[in-house]
């Protein structure tokens, strides 16, 4: 078994206080990631990654409320989490 299906099976038992810390890790990982962005002004490049944000936190988001299957929701989670930390990377280099 690979990492990621040892994480993917904890949190398919675990859903209900996975989702929850879920939802707090994307919304702070995506104010940060926003903060980062608009620190370095508000041209249309840096609206394009505010977008990029706020999409990927809400569909993980969104598929928490919608009730979606637990494997989507851990995929989400994991994209937001990596599109997040690449943008707060990118943001803190330039």
């Amino acid at each position: 078994m690979t990492t990621f299906s040892k994480l993917q099976n904890d949190f398919t038992h675990n859903i209900i206080g996975y989702s929850a810390i879920g939802i707090i890790l994307s919304t702070c990982l995506g104010s940060v990631a926003v903060m980062t962005t608009l620190m370095h002004g508000h041209h249309m490049v840096h609206m394009f990654f505010v977008m990029l944000s706020v999409v990927f936190c809400s569909l993980h988001n969104a598929s928490i409320l919608t009730v979606q299957k637990p494997g989507l929701i851990f995929k989400l989670l994991v994209i937001s989490t990596v599109v997040n930390v690449l943008i707060i990377i990118g943001g803190l280099i330039l």
